[in-house]
């Protein structure tokens, strides 16, 4: 039993190192590759409200390299690559909800909105692969919380490394 629960608390850790790959990998792209292959994935367009349905900071650089990254570190945490690339994907779609949300709500790009900004990053990936990760309710609550509070913290540091832009 010590040994299962052992295994169940390696299995939350993997899948935070995960979900910070996924949400990491465009945060450091930028910072590598500055503009450069830094292409909009909405290409600029603007939704029927006249805001733009994502933002210019969703590219397809930060999309492509995030799933990449994630399927390539997946393997390293003991999980299989396709889990990795699920992961990331569900991840990047929850990212992009939310920039549609934040958009239609008038914020800007890289506006801070707690919540908006990390749960559907998290909880997406996590519903997607429930069954996979053999998940259970209270696990995807432990995971969303800690995405959350890692998250905010990992966010303040990478901003006085002068990694990210934003404190947030």
């Amino acid at each position: 039993m010590a040994s299962n629960m052992i295994d169940h608390f390696f299995l939350i850790v993997g899948i935070l190192m995960l979900l910070g790959v996924a949400n990491g990998t465009p945060i450091f792209a930028k910072r590598v590759f500055g503009q450069r292959f830094g292409a909009p994935l909405d290409g600029g367009l603007k939704f029927p409200d006249g805001r733009p349905l994502f933002g210019p900071s969703k590219t397809v650089r930060g999309l492509l390299l995030s799933v990449a990254c994630t399927t390539l570190a997946a393997p390293l945490l003991g999980f299989e690559w396709i889990t990795g690339a699920g992961l990331a994907s569900a991840s990047m779609f929850g990212d992009l909800l939310s920039s549609f949300i934040k958009r239609r709500l008038g914020l800007r790009a890289h506006s801070q909105a707690p919540g908006l900004d990390q749960v559907p990053e998290s909880l997406l990936p996590l519903l997607v692969l429930q069954k996979h990760l053999g998940l259970g309710y209270g696990d995807m609550a432990i995971i969303v919380a800690a995405f959350i509070v890692l998250e905010l913290g990992l966010s303040r540091l990478l901003f006085r490394l002068h990694i990210r832009d934003r404190p947030y």
